[in-house]
């Protein structure tokens, strides 16, 4: 907000030394601040100048902003105060006045730097839904009270709105609204104050950002939350995201150093890194440091990091193009002002030197093709930046590192092979010859020393430079890496050679003494070896995620169609600037651009790539098509609907990269090992040499029983020979540890179980789901949409009114209802009643309730031409309907059959069956008047919660639709009841084969839904459930998995409904299907991408194997560690095993390309089919199988109704008496209210139960 009393003036308006009493505002550009220390130096100190009321310095616009009284002080003593201090103050030119902000820039720019808020209060208006329960209620307004600023918060249940009354200036709507949605409901801002809220007209909108005029807008920091100079120590600092790709790590302690430089930043929450994603996500306080500050703080750590992606949480984006043909700042200005009069433009900026332009724009309003081509009409050539992606797909498959360190290899190999060579031929010539035979060529000096050091010179200090570049800069900032351990071991090989032969050289002995020179040259050949199989290996575990990136289209044909829908141009654009409502054109073999929906043509896509369904999938009119999937032999037109990050590529990219960027419980413990592997190898080794000479000096004869008889022979002194065999085993210790393999033991597996996923259709969402899933006990099943196929359809109706006349008139009525309702049982009730009557809008909703697992109740009105009487064809089915005679009169409409139910021995029935012929026959005032009703629809517990009483003969009905698995709908007009409806939904077929699959795999199998438990039973027989959890509603879903876990049990939720999103979230393991929702979908942990429930079975294989194959790789590690380190120190030398250092160094490489190796071997995992799965024993137990033992519980009560149609007559006895009617829903917190109805209609109107 803006301060009281304070103005900013433009130039016009006043004159230099003009007496005036308003204050005014100026922004001074200041050079050579470096970080938060300088901003509150500089302004601590202007603050006491004489004059200056307010001072506020933004260390990322490299400016300040300062208000003075100009009688007093004056912009040119102010920049003169800050030289002193010393810091650079351009100079500009003309008066002082020419920074002042100008006037013309909105005012609701201007940053405030009072720090004083007006009188008075905010009232921000909130639409909030996905509240279900008085605990949601709660919990929002607990969050709101602990927002600065905010006095006092009231959210509406049944009205779905939150309205919150908070200090001015102290919050903004879109940081309260934030607030909610973190809390996982969705949130709009209606208005703020009684007036209409438009993000536009926020303080994020366009500023006159021009590079020649001094002027720039307010940070991103302060445009997002309060203005500046107000009390900022009560609000939250705001957070952004950035992702990062970091190149160079290699193993776990490479993570672990990043992890702890990055910890001791100013600013820097949160740091979460992939290591063979090769990516970081960081969460940091952008007011304290950039984006670009943390990468290159990580590049001078060793490991050159690049931004890839920099967010502020505003759902704003960036776009940096190239303009080609400006000449001066008036194009600057031009082009900037044209810009910023685009709709969703909220920045620009114009470089002239640098021929840029970046634009901050959103991306709901505009895209990047539109602004270049806006930029395009003015004269100018505007072209997107190339994207910096650094070639992604090249990096996931490792060829930079793959080519490097086999050129590394090969030249290491040009010393090392004649090193291996020499070692050889004279240890062999050391047999049949003395060590005084063999030398020398310098007094100390011998021919086999003297090659082995030429050969080892130039790798030391030119093959070994990477390593001691890497180690130097892990030392420098306190950490260690496997560099550390490798220069260490190269250096002290080397020097201690030298130090020995030239001490042999000073005095002119007649032997040459032992040496490591065959241990640098040999390492680093082995090393190179190792690293260079090791990104080969890797390359192969990110195989799937370069195949996904891979399929993004690179070119899209944008078309232009006349009237008729026939293309009448067309033109070829880049993909990243198709637009949202974009018309394109597929050709034949080409790849779909963007997601979108098939306007026109006829072909089929393979799109196995991404769904893993290997037919391909036939494409017309209105069929949806993916990004990335192939046009086979059709042309298609079609329009996009998802482009860019939004698009079904872009999003599965995302969640293998998150998932092989995640780390697994398993993983934390090795990488915290790691952390500490380095420093303790180093003490084992300094141990290792102590312990040597220690028992040397005791006893000399054991160093001699380890040593060769060719070295025992050379006439070295004990001390020469203790010194030796310590600085052997030291160094072999050195040689031979490595945290690699453990640190590689998880990711790897990881990697290549997501991408494997990703082949098959299995998005898994992190490496801790993967994990999670090998561990679940009980796997809970939705039943609409999950077991069964979703498409719900209308199976039978039976009307109870007595006249089959009036069915058109209920019909109406209940579409009329039911449009406003998402569930699936509405839709198919809408479905049919139009293909019956056909479309009209004679009835309208005027009033919606819904009741979550119970019904709807709505008030509609009916205009004149509801009463026109229906088309020929169903007069003439009524009339044939109304004239049969007995109990079962049967007509079927639409290929439904429909059923007039009499009343007959029912008196209940009969009765309002007359009622409501007498209704009929009662003559309305008005026939051209419009009429009221109230049509309320949902099961028996909502009707008698509305007071309308269901006869015993329709009870009977339902129960007849029920035991078929129908869901059994009631249907009643002014509390009259006037019709049922059997909804039927097919079961999956391979339902029945995936719960037996997942018996077998000794899995328990739940049924979890709403529907009534008769129906839930009908359907759990079907395919084999004996466990039912019905008549939950859905904010008890979560308190039913709750349940199970509290008894120690894992469980998987699988669900495909918004009213399954808490219970996935809320299960240990929550599986959703694509196909569903996207609430849903974002709250599992894996995702099928086919919906087939079969693929539930093969996530929790993958997760099996996955984790199978992880504890073999630690076994690989950690065996390797605890038996290779002893073995290089010598504690099995007096057995004759021991080891020189380079066999050490050998077998330290190949212990990492083993692990990567060993976690290749998952992609020879594969997905059984529904033939392979189809054995004997499984066709043997579909008869065999007793599905009659099903154990019912009903809502949140674990009492078991025992369902068996072989029941004994005692239990029959014992169960008799129960009631079938209890009621659910007992709470006001279960129901969902849009509107108020009344109870009662306008009109009186006879009751069923009379």
């Amino acid at each position: 907000m803006l301060s009281r009393g304070v103005k900013y003036q433009r130039l016009d308006d006043l004159e230099i030394g003009e007496s005036s009493q308003e204050l005014v505002a100026v922004r001074v550009p200041i050079i050579g601040m470096t970080c938060q220390s300088c901003v509150k130096s500089i302004e601590g100190s202007v603050s006491e100048m004489p004059g200056v009321h307010h001072v506020k310095v933004e260390l990322s616009e490299k400016a300040g902003y300062f208000r003075y009284d100009p009688r007093v002080c004056s912009v040119e003593a102010i920049r003169s105060h800050i030289e002193d201090m010393g810091f650079e103050v351009p100079s500009e030119n003309g008066d002082e006045t020419s920074q002042l902000l100008p006037k013309e820039i909105p005012t609701d720019l201007l940053i405030d730097m009072s720090g004083v808020s007006g009188d008075g209060e905010t009232e921000v208006f909130l639409s909030v839904v996905g509240m279900t329960c008085q605990s949601c209620v709660n919990t929002i307004e607990g969050a709101l009270k602990e927002l600065p600023g905010v006095i006092e918060p009231s959210v509406d249940l049944a009205a779905g709105t939150a309205r919150v009354r908070c200090s001015p200036g102290a919050l903004t709507p879109r940081q309260v609204a934030d607030t909610v949605y973190d809390l996982g409901f969705d949130v709009t801002i209606v208005s703020v104050d009684g007036k209409q809220y438009n993000e536009n007209n926020t303080p994020q909108t366009k500023s006159d950002q021009a590079s020649g005029d001094g002027i720039k807008p307010p940070s991103p920091v302060k445009s997002k939350t309060q203005a500046n100079g107000s009390a900022r120590a009560r609000a939250a600092p705001e957070v952004w995201r950035c992702t990062l790709e970091v190149r160079g790590m290699t193993c776990a302690s490479c993570v672990a150093a990043i992890e702890k430089h990055c910890s001791k930043i100013y600013g820097v929450h949160s740091i979460n890194i992939g290591l063979l994603a090769a990516k970081a996500e960081v969460k940091y306080e952008p007011r304290a440091i950039s984006a670009a500050d943390i990468a290159h703080s990580i590049t001078e750590l060793g490991f050159p990091a690049d931004v890839v992606s920099d967010c502020d949480g505003s759902g704003q984006k960036d776009l940096v193009v190239v303009i080609k043909g400006m000449t001066c700042a008036s194009c600057v200005n031009k082009i900037e002002k044209a810009v910023l009069k685009l709709d969703g433009v909220t920045a620009c900026a114009v470089a002239l030197t640098t021929s840029k332009g970046k634009i901050k724009y959103n991306a709901e309003q505009i895209g990047p093709r539109r602004i270049c081509e806006a930029i395009n009409r003015l004269g100018f050539e505007a072209s997107m930046a190339a994207a910096h992606n650094r070639g992604a797909a090249h990096y996931l498959e490792h060829k930079e590192e793959i080519r490097r360190w086999r050129n590394t290899f090969l030249v290491s190999l040009i010393f090392g092979a004649p090193c291996m060579a020499a070692m050889v031929y004279f240890m062999s010539a050391m047999s049949h010859h003395s060590a005084r035979d063999m030398c020398c060529v310098l007094p100390g000096l011998s021919l086999d020393n003297l090659l082995m050091w030429a050969l080892a010179t130039p790798v030391q200090f030119v093959g070994g430079w990477h390593f001691y570049k890497q180690a130097y800069k892990a030392l420098s900032h306190g950490t260690s890496n496997m560099d550390v351990l490798i220069s260490l071991t190269t250096t002290i090989s080397y020097l201690y050679s030298v130090a020995v032969v030239v001490a042999a050289m000073a005095l002119q002995q007649d032997t040459s003494p032992m040496t490591f020179f065959d241990t640098p040259p040999m390492l680093l050949v082995f090393v190179s070896l190792g690293r260079w199989l090791e990104h080969i290996a890797k390359g192969k575990t990110s195989e799937a995620l370069s195949k996904l990136l891979s399929l993004k289209a690179t070119e899209a044909l944008l078309a232009t169609l006349d009237e008729n829908g026939h293309v009448v141009s067309e033109k070829s654009v880049p993909v990243d600037m198709v637009e949202r409502g974009d018309v394109l054109k597929v050709i034949p073999g080409a790849k779909i651009p963007v997601d979108g929906r098939v306007l026109s043509g006829q072909s089929t896509c393979d799109e196995s790539l991404i769904t893993g369904e290997a037919m391909p999938v036939a494409k017309t009119k209105d069929s949806l098509v993916i990004g990335g999937s192939i046009n086979q032999h059709g042309a298609l037109v079609m329009v996009a609907t998802h482009t860019g990050e939004a698009s079904t590529l872009a999003q599965i990219v995302k969640l293998v990269e998150d998932a092989q960027s995640s780390k697994a419980p398993v993983q934390r413990l090795a990488d915290t090992i790691a952390g500490y592997f380095v420093p303790l190898v180093m003490f084992l080794s300094v141990l290792t040499l102590v312990c040597w000479i220690i028992t040397g000096a005791i006893d000399v004869q054991r160093i001699k029983d380890i040593t060769p008889e060719m070295y025992l022979n050379a006439g070295y002194s004990d001390w020469e020979l203790i010194v030796q065999t310590g600085f052997h085993f030291a160094l072999s210790v050195l040689a031979i540890a490595c945290p690699c393999a453990l640190g590689l033991a998880t990711p790897t597996a990881v990697m290549v179980a997501t991408g494997v996923g990703a082949e098959l259709g299995l998005l898994v969402k992190g490496a801790e789901p993967l994990e999670n899933a090998h561990k679940v006990k009980t796997v809970i099943f939705d039943k609409t949409g999950t077991i069964t196929r979703g498409r719900t359809s209308v199976a039978r109706v039976c009307v109870v009114t007595g006249a089959a006349r009036a069915l058109p008139h209920v019909l109406r009525r209940l579409r009329a209802a039911e449009r406003s309702s998402e569930h699936p049982v509405a839709s198919a009730v809408v479905r049919w009643c139009t293909s019956v009557l056909g479309e009209d809008q004679a009835v309208q909703c005027v009033g919606f309730l819904a009741a979550p697992g119970c019904g709807l109740r709505a008030r509609v009105r009916a205009s004149a031409a509801a009463a026109a009487p229906p088309p020929p064809p169903l007069a003439n089915l009524l009339n044939k309907l109304e004239a049969q005679s007995g109990e079962e009169c049967v007509v079927s409409i639409e290929g439904v059959p429909v059923r007039l139910v009499r009343g007959g021995d029912d008196a209940a029935l009969s009765s309002a069956q007359a009622a409501s012929r007498l209704q009929q026959l009662i003559p309305t005032a008005d026939e051209h008047q419009e009429t009221e009703e109230i049509v309320l629809i949902g099961n028996r517990e909502w009707m008698m919660r509305n007071g309308v009483m269901v006869p015993r003969r329709v009870q009977e009905i339902l129960q007849e639709d029920e035991e078929m698995g129908r869901t059994a709908v009631l249907a009643a007009i002014n509390d009259q009841l006037v019709c049922t409806l059997g909804i039927a939904d097919e079961v999956k077929p391979e339902a029945h084969l995936a719960v037996y699959c997942l018996k077998k795999m000794g899995l328990q199998v739940c049924l979890l839904t709403g529907d009534n438990r008769k129906t839930a039973v009908a359907i759990a027989r079907q395919v084999g459930i004996n466990k039912v959890y019905a008549e939950v509603l859905p904010s008890h879903k979560v308190a039913k998995i709750k349940k199970l876990q509290e008894q120690g049990q894992k469980v998987a939720m699988v669900g495909d409904g918004v009213n399954d999103s808490p219970a996935l979230a809320g299960a240990d393991v929550g599986i959703a299907i694509a196909s569903g929702t996207d609430v849903a979908v974002e709250a599992a942990d894996l995702v099928l991408m086919r919906n087939d429930l079969l693929d539930v079975v093969a996530c929790l294989q993958l997760s099996r194997s996955t984790v199978r194959r992880v504890r073999l790789n630690f076994v690989f590690a950690s065996v390797y560690n605890l038996l290779g380190i002893p073995l290089a120190s010598g504690a099995l030398a007096a057995f004759g095993l021991q080891l020189q250092p380079w066999m050490a160094s050998a077998a330290m490489a190949m212990s990492s390309v083993s692990v990567v190796c060993s976690s290749l071997l998952l992609k020879t995992f594969k997905k059984q089919t529904a033939e392979q799965l189809r054995t004997p024993e499984y066709l043997q137990s579909i008869h065999l199988e007793d599905l009659d033992s099903v154990s019912v519980h009903r809502g949140l009560d674990e009492r078991i109704e025992p369902i068996d149609r072989g029941a004994s007559p005692l239990t029959k006895l014992f169960y008799r008496n129960k009631s079938n009617e209890g009621c659910l829903l007992q709470e006001d917190d279960d129901l969902m209210t849009v509107s108020f109805i009344p109870k009662r209609p306008t009109r009186d109107a006879a009751s069923l139960n009379g």
